[in-house]
């Protein structure tokens, strides 16, 4: 890794891979990986289980599931549909079971293309919670699915607001059962952009991703289950930089590796760090991805 750059993700994923590439070894963490050759999706559980655990990855005690599909970015129904299969699966495991009231909080700026993820999941949810209210479960036929409500808080510079203080507010109003969170990521690889889920009970933390620290939505704050899921649309620019120079050291003679390094390492312009890059077709791909995982969600909250 280039020293002076912190490269920024939020995949347990990639986290847990950053001490791989160390050869570092971390207790309290147990990964288990599982491969559908067919629909070509690689499913990893990384699952902290210790305090010491979530102290070395940076990250809490809990189970992150990452999805990742190089054809997600594709434009081919069949194949999303079938992710949204599969996503409803990993969710209803962390659901638990039983009927649940559940919040669905669309994270993240609508004007801001690759920011929008929420935003436009919320758009597409199924929301029953005021016809059960006021009509009864009867009202929604045969298709039997649990109380759902939706909100997209948006962001402090369109409210004046932390995005806690309003999904607190509407949790004390409607006392919900779960929340589950819809957000923007940012990836450490490039090769992962649009093409990997990420779902988590941990909750989550609204623009860590990109450096801009929010107040974390979870359980130890709102007292109530948090589950997010995320995909990565954009990438840390040092990132690109980096992935490149290390392809173009290991082509070189290797004698002189270190001095090479050293070379490269000093010339990656200092503000390169502040700057995040995402795909030129980031809007038909949001949009894509968007009913990806609203699809998802409409199978897991639907009542067995």
């Amino acid at each position: 890794m280039f020293g002076r750059f912190r490269i920024r993700t939020d995949l347990a994923l990639e986290a847990r891979e950053s001490f791989e590439e160390d050869d570092v070894k971390i207790r309290g963490v147990r990964i288990e990986e599982e491969d559908d050759e067919e629909l070509e999706i690689h499913t990893t559980r990384v699952v902290i289980e210790t305090e010491n655990g979530a102290k070395t990855m940076g990250k809490p005690v809990g189970t992150y599931i990452t999805m990742e599909a190089p054809n997600m970015s594709a434009p081919d129904e069949d194949y999303h549909r079938e992710i949204s299969q599969k996503l409803a699966e990993h969710l209803k495991s962390l659901m638990g079971e039983g009927e649940k009231s559940v919040l669905i909080v669309g994270l993240g700026n609508r004007d801001v293309t690759p920011d929008a993820l929420g935003p436009y999941v919320v758009g597409n949810i199924c929301i029953t919670r005021h016809m059960i209210r006021e009509f009864g479960a009867a009202s929604l036929g045969e298709e039997q699915r649990n109380p759902v409500s939706g909100i997209v808080p948006g962001v402090m510079a369109q409210t004046g607001m932390e995005t806690l203080e309003i999904i607190r507010g509407v949790v004390k109003e409607t006392h919900p059962d779960l929340i589950i969170a819809v957000d923007a990521l940012a990836a450490r690889s490039t090769r992962r952009l649009n093409r990997t889920i990420q779902i988590t009970d941990t909750g989550i933390n609204p623009g860590s991703g990109v450096g801009n620290h929010r107040n974390g939505l979870n359980k130890q704050v709102l007292g109530i289950p948090v589950i997010a899921i995320g995909v990565p649309t954009v990438v840390d620019a040092a990132t690109i930089v980096n992935d490149t120079m290390e392809s173009l050291i290991h082509a070189l003679d290797m004698e002189d590796y270190a001095q090479k390094y050293q070379l490269i390492k000093e010339r990656i312009p200092s503000h390169l760090n502040t700057m995040f890059v995402t795909p030129k077709d980031i809007d038909e791909t949001v949009k894509r991805l968007s009913y990806t995982i609203s699809e998802g969600l409409n199978l897991a909250l639907q009542l067995a």
